[in-house]
């Protein structure tokens, strides 16, 4: 048996420069999550590498692959399957959709008809390249339709589904016109994987509005759906990162030193770091005003704080993606251009990926992170500064609508990203903890994301899926290049 992942994209991206196709390893959270997973098992990814489908693909991935202990397999897309299949259904419709953002939502005919055709494109390369004893396992929101494509062509598979970011509630499914078509095709896959408990009550009861021959039976993490051909099982799984590897890259006398660099940049003031990608649902703006509330209404913050924003350049070719730019650039010289003084700026604002030593040194330094999404998934970038915090000295600010905040929500500082002076009280109260508490407080989250690392949510969805673990599937003796650090998914 293989472990078979298929995502929208491949772990690695094919970009364009001066003529010229490079490859580059991906970011994100899914590359974070799954790349240590497949890393030297044999297994296959199959996905779209990021170019259209004049490029040749093969022949560029097949050499990189051989390295990495893995088989990549890309998927082709034409530039109107990207705009609409990508652009169009997964991210102007689903993906505001499932983080309770109606507004944002564009419910295109055209971009539903393209994604049925580029589902059924995926199902053709599994077929293509799997065999009936291979698990295959899907990844998010982009690829609902897989399992039922495979059923169409009477293929037989081994299938789980995870989902990446949140699962909605029914009174905002409705208004999906294609919401039965969806949750009919998810019943396809014989095992179906959420982030949080939320996320799986959210998903039952629209089945029970909406399937009304599905029975949902049994109590606990897992729960069977019983239907008058086949039996289907979902569960919640939270997804996590390689704690013990996060660590040891951290551990190093080049990132302690760029640790050090920036504090002393910034002597006797608290960092705080957000860090996100340029992204509606990362509540940034919000951050920001709840920063100038702080200022206001805590002057001795004043001279005694920096925020360092960290925003990853996505989708900028979007409007709304720049519109969303522009707005946070503008609240920055707002707030810079009302609080600087001699020596002291409030804000330092990053627009740029950062490189794996620059991320772990700034996870490393940072007294505070403000992660503070209004609808996350999970979010691996609260964990990923927990697990850097070697000094155990950071205080962590966490939206109380992320994933993470299951796991976390006794020993972070829980907020409501909508509430300003909610997030600012926060701050201040970080600013001012002592370090005892600061200490006992890390101490439990960075033992919990420890605990519940990337390998236990593998094993606790394949033990559910196929009886197995992890360990199953044996590693084999390949060099490994290193890896780059992720970007925040």
């Amino acid at each position: 048996m293989r472990l078979v992942v298929v995502s929208n994209r491949l772990p690695i991206r094919l970009v364009k420069e001066k003529n010229e196709w490079l490859l580059k390893m991906g970011s994100g959270g899914l590359v974070t999550a799954l790349v240590p997973v497949l890393r030297n098992r044999g297994g296959l990814w199959i996905g779209w590498a990021g170019a259209t489908d004049h490029v040749d693909l093969d022949n560029r991935i097949t050499p990189w692959a051989k390295d990495i202990g893995y088989t990549l397999k890309p998927v082709t897309l034409s530039r109107e399957e990207i705009d609409k299949f990508y652009f169009g259904f997964s991210n102007e419709i689903i993906w505001p959709m499932f983080h309770d953002l109606l507004d944002r939502c564009h419910f295109d005919p055209s971009f539903w008809n393209e994604y049925k055709k580029v589902n059924n494109k995926y199902a053709r390369v599994i077929v293509k390249n799997t065999k009936k004893k291979d698990y295959i396992w899907v990844q998010d929101y982009h690829l609902m339709l897989v399992a039922d494509e495979l059923n169409k062509m009477g293929v037989e598979r081994q299938t789980g589904f995870f989902l990446h970011i949140p699962f909605p509630p029914l009174d905002i499914f409705l208004k999906l016109p294609w919401r039965s078509e969806i949750l009919k095709a998810l019943l396809r896959f014989d095992l179906i994987g959420f982030q949080t408990v939320r996320d799986r009550r959210n998903f039952v009861q629209c089945l029970r509005m909406l399937i009304k021959d599905a029975q949902v039976k049994g109590k606990g993490q897992i729960l069977t759906i019983s239907l008058p051909d086949k039996e289907v099982r979902i569960g919640h799984f939270p997804i996590s990162i390689d704690y013990n590897d996060f660590v040891k890259r951290t551990d190093t006398k080049a990132v302690a030193e760029r640790a050090w660099f920036f504090h002393e940049k910034l002597s006797r003031i608290q960092i705080i770091l957000g860090l996100d990608r340029l992204d509606y649902t990362k509540g940034i703006p919000n951050r920001l005003e709840a920063f100038r509330n702080a200022l206001i209404r805590y002057p001795e913050l004043q001279g005694k704080i920096t925020l360092c924003q960290v925003v990853v350049p996505s989708r900028e070719d979007l409007p709304e993606y720049n519109n969303l730019k522009s707005r946070i650039e503008q609240l920055v010289g707002e707030i810079n251009g009302q609080f600087t003084r001699s020596g002291w700026i409030p804000i330092h604002y990053i627009f740029r990926s950062l490189e794996k030593e620059e991320l772990l040194a700034y996870y490393r330094t940072a007294d505070i992170a403000l992660i503070t999404p209004l609808k996350d998934g999970m979010n691996l970038v609260a964990k990923e500064y927990c697990a850097c915090n070697l000094e155990e000295k950071g205080v962590l600010i966490l939206s109380e609508f992320a994933g993470a905040t299951a796991e976390l929500q006794k020993s972070a500082l829980l907020v409501n990203p909508y509430d300003v002076e909610g997030v600012a009280d926060a701050i201040y109260r970080a600013f001012k903890m002592p370090r005892e508490e600061k200490k006992a407080r890390m101490k439990k989250m960075r033992a919990s994301i420890q605990r519940n690392n990337i390998y236990n949510w593998v094993d606790s969805f394949l033990e559910v899926g196929i009886a197995k673990r992890l360990d199953n599937f044996p590693s084999l003796e390949y060099y490994m290049p290193q890896i780059e650090m992720s970007s925040p998914p």
